[in-house]
């Protein structure tokens, strides 16, 4: 089987919309699967999409997404998984994208295509392009970002580095995407493949969390084996050097904070060895405007609407 979409929900009316998206693409080379994950802890109202044969439903009982989204790739028969939320949507020819970039990129655990965010009322407000390829473990790391809805990613790579941090509900697709970034290369297409809901709302993400449960969770991918190593080889610009040097000074700051000072004083060691590893790069600019300030995704082509109408960034 190609591809297994596991869908995490809480219950809302959006989900038939999120399963009919899978269920009716263009893709006719190779079988699929959903499955629908209900953590609701309440029985799911009957539905046409239920009678499906590539469908199953299984049930986890309030043990929020990242349970559900493993519990649903433990069970998956796909070689890719695709992770949407319940008020998420493929576009008709998302699969059909991602099997042509599988058949380009046969060895790589991470592909994905382009995104069209929506606020909670479905009204579009960002287009979201990635351009970042290949080893892109300093990007990740630096706080660049791969949504795993437009994403596949490889089963079995999913499972090398444990699926999502079971007891951490905020920032858990760039943890698994800092993961697979640091033993992995990664491409992706420029073409939208899904809508994906941002926003307060009937949202479940504590926004109030993300920021701190994201500096935690790198932490403990800074603390794997090969971290430094990679994160300079991925660092091929000024730019991405100084960003090189200021996850390992930030992380220095931070362990400082949370009282582990041998920690604290290695993280200061790795990032001084990476400002004499950038040589002659810390006479850029670039290098100490990355250093000096936090990450402004350079991932992204804005089209951001306002009243008086819409102001294109790129």
């Amino acid at each position: 089987m190609f591809c297994s979409t596991i869908i995490a929900t809480v219950g809302r009316d959006v989900l038939a919309r999120a399963v009919n998206s899978v269920l009716d693409q263009s893709f006719r080379e190779a079988d699929f699967e959903v499955i629908v994950v209900n953590d609701s802890g309440n029985p799911l109202p009957i539905e046409p999409w239920q009678k499906s044969d590539k469908v199953t439903i299984v049930e986890t009982q309030r043990r929020e997404r990242c349970v559900a989204w493993n519990t649903g790739a433990a069970i998956a028969k796909g070689r890719y998984l695709n992770i949407l939320d319940d008020d998420d949507w493929l576009y008709p020819d998302a699969l059909k994208i991602f099997w042509e970039l599988a058949r380009q990129h046969p060895d790589l655990d991470w592909i994905y295509g382009g995104a069209q965010f929506v606020d909670r009322k479905d009204k579009p407000i960002i287009k979201f392009r990635s351009n970042f390829n290949g080893n892109i473990f300093v990007q990740a790391m630096a706080g660049e970002w791969i949504p795993t809805q437009i994403s596949l990613i490889k089963t079995e790579a999913f499972f090398a580095v444990d699926g999502f941090p079971p007891t951490r509900f905020n920032s858990e697709d760039k943890y698994l995407l800092r993961r697979i970034a640091l033993v992995s290369l990664i491409n992706g297409t420029s073409e939208l493949v899904s809508c994906v809901r941002r926003g307060a709302g009937d949202s479940t993400v504590n926004m109030e969390r993300v920021v701190p449960v994201s500096r935690f969770l790198r932490e403990i991918v800074l603390d794997q084996e090969g971290v430094f190593l990679r994160l300079h080889d991925s660092a091929k610009e000024p730019f991405w050097k100084g960003k090189f040097t200021r996850v390992y000074l930030t992380s220095g700051i931070w362990n400082i904070h949370h009282r582990s000072i041998l920690k604290s004083l290695s993280r200061f060691l790795f990032g001084l060895i990476s400002i004499l590893m950038a040589g002659a790069n810390i006479l850029s600019k670039e290098y100490w405007k990355a250093l000096l300030t936090p990450l402004q995704g350079r991932t992204y082509t804005r089209e951001i609407f306002v009243k008086k109408g819409v102001i294109n960034q790129s």
